[in-house]
């Protein structure tokens, strides 16, 4: 037997690993609140150390989105300073999100030297208002050439600064910014998604303001996003290139047990595993975001944390910074966070529901049905919006989950499908089509319902049952928006449905007032609108099994788009009704959604043509060698069996099994290779379409080989942690 190799001394490490103690407990006695929000410069905060007048004008901006007063920066700057020195902060960083799907920042120190050699501390209104990175090395889909390279950041008032530091208590003060370029695109996913929320929150007034509503001021979209995550001990992650370069396992044979047993989802949480979640929470709460959930997930080895409900725009901030700190976290517990889609073939992936509402600013949830007649009235109005927005412009929506890493996700019976379509629940799918077809009266024929006296019964917060293969799913009081992928920012699903939802309800609040302007009465307009609306858009509502094959034709049927996969999706984003979405309500100009076109497409071909060439090299100077080496030694048995009794027909056939993959293999890597030499195309749709086309399957075909060998081959020899420890190891 060979000395031990470096995955079984991994293995041998992991049996007796320990949990380790989070950072900053509580001391016996005080809660975890009580260090809530302790890392945010918060209203709290401000109001302690801002003067009255402009704490208030600054609450105006935060919530109102009144123009900040440029006099009042400076005095928010200096305090913003002065509590960040005194919290252990050194440095200061515009915290924008590029079109990378990460998030970017550039520290600069406060302390600036003095002609007699002192220091002081300099942070001035300009600095926290604008910054000036060098946006040349940033995806701008064309937008910007690499020798014009000036672009700014520009601080968000609405969203909270904060602190972020390591565990040695070293931190930096953190402005969350948009980021444009000199000539006034938007270079982020952050700008459009405030754009969009002024959008719907401005179309959203025109029709409360038409039923009769006078003191809400605004409205703001609201989200909850439940973040799926794997965790793999670190010391096995460093042995898999393909983990550590694509996110994802590019080889390996599924395990004798994965999540057939469904006995993970729920489970009791592995200890080691524990105590990495309540870390991240001890952080996240310093950081004012409460982590409400905490659970095993379907697959061994998956887990799911989930904050509360809040602004669109905040909800953004935070689980990007949700996500940055459950990777920091993971590595000080000896673990990796692994947030792609579909790190592991045959199991569940991880996507991240998108719980949106709307909700005024007195208070209301716009999507709550409500007990009174006009409360109703208003609720199936925005239900109505809703359907419009989702069937009619479900390309745009499908636009905002696109990615190569959710493509492996998205309809393999674990996620919703590609298609999108929306589920009510019998209780309400039969209320909209009494409304929109009439219900039989005692007489035996058909009449109207009146909406002035309402349609709907006490409802309680569940209206139906649960459905999990639904893409976009009423929950109540919400819509629950599945199909996002785990490791996506979710400004891009909110930015299409808000730009979607602002649409639909524009169009509504213009065919009421023609109504009205016509002299019809509310109710009977309102009555007659809802009857049309919910006949026309009837087609997206389906309660049924989103993964049947029956439904997939069925949705054909009904002239649903089947956007099956990431480039199929991307070649509508120039289609001038797509375009319109966003062009209406100046979410995304036309040059700015042809250059994010742009850039998503060559995201894609980059993402499969490093995955294709981590496949070949790790193939080649990994598996094939091992394989080669078991082929030699079964030869070698063959040849002894047949010296010694004459009969090794066994052996023979095992040698012969194996030498088919490992031939296979061969060919299969030199096709690859060959794949990605070639030219892959002359437009970015076209290199896209290549990549998708012809290096997946040759990915593919390589990935069978080297599965089959693995189950063939001596497992002290393979050379790469298997599904099995990987996934149960914890």
């Amino acid at each position: 037997m060979s000395s031990t190799t470096v995955r079984e001394t991994a293995l041998d490490a992991l049996a007796v690993a320990q949990p380790v103690a989070p950072l900053d407990a509580p001391e016996p006695g005080k809660s975890l609140a009580s260090g809530y929000g302790r890392d945010v410069f918060n209203a709290r905060v401000m109001r302690q150390r801002l003067p009255r007048d402009v704490y208030d004008r600054l609450m105006q901006t935060m919530t109102r989105r009144a123009p900040l007063d440029p006099a009042d920066a400076d005095v928010i700057a200096g305090a913003m300073k002065d509590w960040a020195l005194e919290h252990g902060a050194t440095h200061y960083t515009h915290w924008f999100q590029p079109m990378t799907g990460l998030t970017a920042e550039k520290h600069d120190a406060f302390l600036s030297p003095t002609p007699d050699g002192q220091v002081f501390g300099e942070f001035s209104g300009k600095m926290l208002i604008k910054g000036e990175p060098d946006a040349s090395s940033f995806p701008s889909g064309g937008i910007r050439s690499t020798f014009e390279a000036r672009g700014y950041t520009a601080w968000d008032p609405t969203s909270p600064v904060f602190l972020l530091g390591d565990d040695h208590g070293r931190k930096t003060l953190y402005i969350p910014t948009v980021f444009y370029s000199y000539t006034g695109e938007a270079l982020d996913r952050k700008t459009p998604l405030m754009r969009s929320v002024e959008a719907v929150s401005a179309q959203a007034l025109r029709i409360l303001r038409l039923l009769g509503n006078t003191t809400a001021t605004s409205v703001q979209a609201m989200v909850g996003s439940e973040q799926e995550y794997f965790l793999v001990d670190r010391r096995l992650y460093i042995q898999r290139p393909d983990l550590m370069m694509c996110g994802r396992t590019l080889y390996g044979a599924r395990p004798a047990k994965g999540q057939e047993m469904e006995d993970h989802y729920f489970g009791s949480i592995p200890s080691r595993v524990l105590a990495y979640m309540q870390d991240v929470e001890q952080r996240l709460f310093a950081l004012g975001i409460p982590a409400h959930t905490r659970h095993n997930e379907v697959a061994p080895g998956q887990f799911e944390i989930a904050p509360v409900y809040e602004d669109v725009n905040i909800a953004t901030d935070h689980n990007m910074l949700t996500m940055e700190v459950m990777r920091r976290t993971a590595r000080r517990h000896g673990y990796v966070c692994l947030l792609h889609e579909k790190p592991f073939a045959g199991v569940n992936g991880s996507g991240k529901h998108n719980n949106w509402s709307l909700c005024d600013s007195d208070g209301h949830n716009l999507l709550n049905p409500g007990e009174t007649p006009m409360k109703n009235a208003q609720f199936l109005v925005f239900l109505a919006a809703v359907l419009r927005a989702v069937h009619k412009h479900g390309v745009n929506l499908r636009l905002g989950i696109i990615g190569a890493s959710n493509d492996h996700r998205l309809g393999a019976n674990e996620a919703p499908p590609a298609v999108l379509s929306v589920y009510l629940g019998e209780s309400l799918s039969g209320v909209i089509r009494s409304i929109a077809y009439g219900k039989e009266a005692e007489g035996g024929g058909v009449a109207p319902i009146e909406i002035g006296v309402s349609v709907l019964p006490e409802i309680p917060r569940d209206l139906s049952d649960r459905n999990r293969t639904s893409p976009f799913a009423f929950t109540g009081n919400k819509f629950e928006f599945r199909a996002l992928g785990s490791s996506q920012n979710i400004a891009a699903a909110n930015i299409s449905l808000n730009a979607a939802m602002a649409c639909a309800l524009d169009d509504i609040a213009a065919m009421l007032e023609a109504e009205l302007a016509e002299g019809t009465p509310l109710n009977a307009a309102i009555q007659a609108l809802l009857a049309k609306l919910f006949a026309e858009h009837m087609p997206i509502v389906f309660d049924g099994n989103g993964y049947s094959e029956e439904w997939l034709a069925e949705a054909e049927r009904r002239g649903l788009p089947n956007l099956r996969d990431t480039v199929a999706a991307l070649a509508h984003y120039g289609d001038k009704d797509v375009m319109d979405v966003f062009d209406r309500h100046n979410v995304l100009s036309p040059r700015e959604m042809l250059s994010r076109q742009e850039i998503l497409l060559e995201s894609y071909t980059h993402t499969i043509a490093i995955e294709g060439h981590t496949a070949l090299k790790l193939g080649r100077t990994r598996i094939l060698p091992v394989a080669l080496a078991y082929q030699t030694r079964l030869a070698d048995a063959a040849s002894a069996a047949a010296s010694l009794v004459g009969d090794a027909e066994p052996e023979k056939a095992y040698f012969l099994r194996v030498r088919g993959h490992v031939r296979g293999l061969i060919a299969a890597l030199d096709a690859l290779e060959a794949v990605l030499d070639a030219r892959f195309g002359d437009t970015a749709l076209a290199k896209a379409e290549y990549a998708r086309d012809r290096v997946l399957p040759a990915m593919n075909a390589c990935r069978g080989h080297a599965d089959a060998l693995e189950c063939l081959c001596a497992n002290h020899d393979w050379p790469l942690p298997s599904y099995a420890e990987l996934l149960w190891l914890h």
